[in-house]
């Protein structure tokens, strides 16, 4: 499958620049593209201080702005989401690269900038990471990690699908304030706008990777009843599981140097489990309690979308205890089904022999 189009294109990939290491290095086009947030928007009670800040960094992205500046703006929330936005812009700019600003802030272990900043690089950097990447489901399942997910049983299929996209559709059907009003009086049924990423579909994915209306298909094994008490169990050859595993492989390999295989498993029988990392606050509980042989209530473990195997290529790279040992991954929902995986949970919870 070859890929026609760039996709995720608002995401501000294009002008950004690749040092020699293949990291990111920021420009001013760039942080223009950040400007552009509905949060920093001007709206009609905008105040002239606001209006000047905001055209003034729309001319001249990095430029440096006095604290007297930011300080007229007579608005306490406009006011708070411009500082939030310098304090982020700079952080960036002093370290040089979008790897190394994020690396540096999740081991900060004081992350002081809003989730949609920190998405934002996430989403960068993996366009750099797929951007020869001609496989849809990979790009779909790469989705994962910056946007939230919905996961729906439907038909024997487990089906993720953009959290914001079937919230949006589920109340306006995609028509905005009429649909919502449509829906209200009962004149308007939610529309099937969504679909589930496949083979037949998937040259669609790149046109429209900015509606996130793909759903991907998490199942990873089929069962079939067989006569006499038998059971058929076969894997699938494209698995959005699959998917996901090689997207964090590219995503550990990137960002600490390091190689590892990464497979999707229905269960650990190892009976010598060294080392685990939860993908997501709920996996991390449930494995923690697994892990230190806890109760672990049937409702939490039927949250469990899946558990992976991470092997290192080279066992030297690991810490000298667990070296040559599988690391457990787990994926899990929260209570109401959704999904917000942490990529920065596997880059600074690997088993690494020394600091990368």
């Amino acid at each position: 499958m070859t890929r026609a189009t760039d996709f995720w294109s608002g995401c501000g990939f294009q002008p950004l620049m690749r040092n020699p290491r293949g990291w990111l290095s920021p420009t001013d086009t760039y942080v223009r593209t950040l400007l552009g947030r509905p949060e920093l928007a001007l709206v009609p009670e905008s105040c002239a201080a606001e209006v000047a800040l905001h055209r003034g960094l729309q001319a001249a992205p990095l430029r440096s702005v006095a604290a007297a500046e930011l300080a007229a703006v007579q608005d306490d929330d406009a006011r708070e989401n411009y500082a939030v936005f310098l304090r982020f812009r700079d952080g960036l700019l002093a370290v040089g690269t979008l790897e190394a600003y994020y690396l540096q802030l999740m081991r900060s272990g004081a992350v002081d900038v809003p989730a949609v900043f920190i998405d934002a690089v996430v989403q960068a950097l993996l366009r750099n990471l797929l951007d020869d990447c001609n496989d849809a489901f990979e790009a779909r399942a790469a989705e994962m990690l910056f946007r939230p997910q919905r996961i729906t049983q439907h038909e024997g299929q487990m089906l993720a699908g953009d959290r914001a996209t079937l919230d949006m559709l589920n109340e306006t059907a995609g028509l905005g304030e009429v649909g919502r009003l449509l829906r209200q009086s009962g004149a308007l049924q939610p529309t099937a706008q969504v679909q589930v990423l496949a083979a037949d579909n998937a040259a669609e994915y790149w046109q429209a990777s900015e509606r996130h209306h793909f759903l991907l298909d998490l199942t990873h094994e089929l069962t079939q009843d067989l006569s006499h008490g038998l059971t058929f169990k076969m894997t699938r050859a494209r698995s959005g599981l699959k998917a996901l595993a090689r997207v964090l492989e590219r995503w550990v390999a990137h960002l600490l140097g390091v190689q590892v295989s990464i497979e999707p498993v229905h269960q650990v029988t190892d009976s010598a489990w060294r080392w685990h990392v939860g993908l997501d606050v709920e996996s991390t509980a449930i494995l923690n309690d697994l892990y230190q042989d806890r109760p672990v209530e049937a409702e939490r473990m039927q949250r469990l979308v899946s558990l992976f195997t991470l092997t290192f290529a080279n066992p030297a790279e690991m810490r000298a205890d667990v070296a040559g040992k599988p690391v457990y991954l787990g994926l899990a929902t929260n209570a109401e089904g959704v999904v917000r995986i942490k990529p920065q949970n596997l880059l600074l919870n690997l088993p690494l022999a020394s600091a990368s």
